[in-house]
């Protein structure tokens, strides 16, 4: 056990707390997961082709994901062999990396814009603010539509976003970390069952869902760990019984964990019909007994949670670093 990845995810987590993603950076670089998505995109173009069979693409999109997350791993290896040639500085330059790749601060910001939105600007300025982060369509959200989605948004980007770019760190280092933003953004751009991407993309959708298996199961202990903190011990409870019971209502084996965890400690009603494109996607309501109608406060609580989960997963982090120096 590594006590020195434990002690840079440590620090990481606290960094991107703190700052997050500035906007005058990423205004002036391109963020790393960009030159993710320029590959993916150019194999997409170069590989994905019509005239393939159905077979054929699927072999190819395995070939595909396969050399990305190779390219990623190898990616991965070779900075952390650069960063440990200058000693202390190079652990300080890994902690900045890894920071880079996590999303507590600006997760929390975009759902609290949602919020903020509702109160200032009405439903428009919910579902403006809200079409930010998913990727139904705005216009057909009602009030309390917009706020189940940007809480929906906040409970599954907790567990891919945070918890589950930590957990492969701590499992594999930056090689892990690199490998897993590649395959989960990967997945958010050609893993659909579109059409164009049902074959070419099956690989990638697969290994996400099996790369976020741990992460979505931690998160709901963090959630209720947060929950527990923030608003009490029976919403906590809740968070548990909500998630066990009800995670299978969702379309995806992993962020019905996290998302019926918050929607037990909230005590509202999640998920249900929304429609993506034009297109009406009927899925049952998580926590149905819960309350009916969400609102802007419940995203704000939403978010209390969400921070102490996050602190929940540094605390820890720490633990384990500290155990590790010892052993």
């Amino acid at each position: 056990m590594s006590t020195g990845i434990f002690v840079v995810l440590t620090a990481a987590l606290v960094l991107d707390r703190i700052v997050g993603d500035p906007d005058w950076l990423w205004r002036r670089l391109p963020h790393p997961v960009v030159f993710f998505g320029v590959m993916i995109g150019w194999c997409d173009r170069s590989f994905n082709r019509k005239r393939l069979g159905e077979d054929a693409l699927r072999i190819s999109g395995v070939l595909v994901i396969t050399g990305l997350l190779l390219w990623a791993l190898f990616c991965g290896w070779l900075l952390h062999r650069l960063f440990m040639q200058v000693g202390l500085l190079g652990w300080l330059f890994e902690t900045i990396v890894v920071a880079v790749f996590m999303a507590q601060k600006s997760l929390a910001d975009h759902v609290s814009r949602v919020a903020t939105g509702l109160r200032s600007g009405g439903l428009e300025g919910g579902r403006k603010a809200v079409s930010m982060i998913v990727g139904r369509d705005p216009e057909t959200l009602d009030e309390p539509a917009v706020c189940r989605a940007a809480i929906e948004s906040l409970a599954e980007n907790f567990s891919d976003g945070v918890v589950a770019p930590a957990f492969w760190y701590a499992l594999l280092g930056l090689p892990g970390l690199l490998a897993y933003k590649m395959l989960n953004t990967a997945d958010s751009m050609i893993g659909h069952k579109s059409p164009k991407y049902l074959h070419f993309g099956w690989a990638s959708a697969r290994l996400d869902d099996l790369a976020n298996i741990p992460a979505a199961r931690l998160s709901i202990l963090l959630i209720a760990a947060g929950a527990a903190v923030t608003v009490g011990q029976q919403s906590a409870r809740n968070a548990l019984g909500t998630a066990l019971r009800d995670h299978g209502l969702h379309r995806s084996p992993n962020s019905g964990w996290p998302e019926a965890a918050m929607a037990g400690a909230l005590d509202v009603q999640l998920a249900g019909p929304r429609i993506y494109s034009g297109v009406l996607v009927n899925e049952p309501m998580i926590n149905g007994s819960g309350r009916p109608v969400a609102t802007a406060g419940d995203v704000e609580t939403g978010v209390s949670i969400f921070y102490g989960a996050c602190t929940a997963l540094m605390i820890l982090v720490a633990f384990i670093a500290a155990i590790a120096s010892i052993i």
